[in-house]
């Protein structure tokens, strides 16, 4: 379950599914294929057996990538609706400046006051990364509905 509140410090969500079960039961199982095809050499199905394994391994890191891809497209949509709607005039005309990254670490700033200073100071280039941006919010939104 999502903490009621968050911060820096406890931003990050896993998903126990993926994090803790499946990913961990597919290596898991690739070290086993890799040693029992070291412990019989001369077979060459389980040569085959590593290639499956590590395809299932591929597919479990694409289909976290293509999700995470397309939850990154919808918060910097959802955030230049949020910067247009709680800019001033001066700073709304701008928002085009601001990379992916920039909008996505954005989202956890709330927007009273805080978030205008902050997007001046990354328009300025005081501010790059995500990181550096998240470490400066003062009062953090939550956002409890990522993937």
């Amino acid at each position: 379950m999502a903490e009621a509140t968050q911060s820096y410090g406890t931003h990050r969500r896993y998903f126990p599914l993926f994090h803790f079960f499946a990913i961990p039961l597919l290596v898991a199982n690739l070290i086993i294929r890799i040693v029992y095809a070291w412990m019989h050499r001369g077979a060459r199905l389980v040569w085959w057996e590593i290639v499956v394994a590590l395809a299932l391994l591929a597919v479990a890191f694409a289909s976290r990538i293509m999700v995470l891809t397309v939850q990154d497209r919808l918060i910097k949509l959802e955030e230049t609706t949020r910067l247009q709607r709680c800019l001033p005039d001066d700073l709304r005309g701008r928002i085009g400046e601001l990379s992916g990254g920039q909008l996505v670490a954005l989202r956890f700033c709330g927007d009273e006051g805080e978030l205008a200073g902050l997007t001046r100071s990354v328009l300025d280039g005081k501010l790059k990364t995500r990181n550096e941006i998240k470490q400066q919010i003062k009062t953090w939104r939550p956002d409890n509905q990522r993937a």
